[in-house]
């Protein structure tokens, strides 16, 4: 007898939602695809991470409770951000942790919560994607899904799948954008500058077009590459794998 297909819960996270939703549709895709069953639950708010940077850790444990309830009963919860994924695999059992009520919930939530790009190859082990690319890409890997999720081969796998892409690395591919959530706010001409650095690395490799799986980067990034004339696209990587033909992300 087949097993039932893994029901995941798609979060969504508050900048697809607000900025870019066609993220969250190839997100669901992809994992549609790959023979999963797709929710997404309409109780999601934001997962808390602005308020946690900010040292609100009263308002982040209100968030985190109620993304925790919105949550429980699926198999898997899917990000297209691993900033988000991040907030919520390593930071809510933590967060919770004086709180013996909630701490095992959110200790059961981080267990299954994954990064999209990490769930796709480490968990679904998938190995074809329909969709077809062209031109010279590079990759920029985000600050929290490198460092706190361990997200670096699993996207560049995948995207060496897509028929027609070059990837060429970038030597500071794994530098800051100097978004940071609420840092590009309170510290912006230092932002600015850790940027500039970023498109002139970005530059430098000649790609037509710069992927990374966080949107608050690519809106940074895609942000300063216009403001400086340079015509490199930015797209996020559930965007390529999945074929969209959406414009590039800054582009009307």
């Amino acid at each position: 007898m087949a097993s039932d297909p893994p029901h995941v819960a798609l979060f969504v996270t508050c900048l697809v939602d607000l900025m870019r939703p066609g993220v969250g549709f190839a997100a669901v895709k992809l994992l549609e695809d790959a023979g999963c069953r797709v929710s997404v639950p309409v109780q999601q708010t934001c997962c808390g991470q602005p308020a946690y940077n900010a040292g609100d850790r009263a308002h982040a444990r209100t968030i985190a409770r109620q993304v925790i309830a919105a949550f429980e009963g699926f198999d898997f919860v899917v990000a297209p951000s691993g900033s988000c994924a991040a907030m919520i695999k390593v930071h809510y059992p933590d967060l919770l942790a004086d709180q013996p009520e909630w701490v095992a919930r959110a200790e059961a939530l981080a267990g299954r919560t994954h990064e999209l790009t990490r769930f796709l190859h480490d968990v679904l082990k998938v190995d074809a994607f329909a969709a077809q690319g062209e031109g010279r890409v590079t990759y920029h890997d985000g600050c929290s899904g490198l460092r706190e999720m361990g997200i670096k081969n699993q996207p560049r796998a995948l995207l060496s799948r897509i028929a027609g892409l070059a990837l060429v690395e970038s030597p500071k591919a794994e530098t800051c954008c100097g978004f940071g959530g609420t840092f590009c706010v309170k510290y912006p001409d230092i932002s600015a500058h850790i940027l500039d650095a970023k498109i002139d690395d970005i530059a430098a490799t000649g790609a037509d077009t710069v992927i990374g799986g966080d949107l608050g980067c690519l809106l940074n990034i895609a942000g300063r590459l216009q403001r400086r004339g340079l015509a490199v696209k930015a797209r996020h990587v559930a965007e390529v794998l999945a074929g969209s033909t959406a414009a590039a992300i800054g582009e009307p």
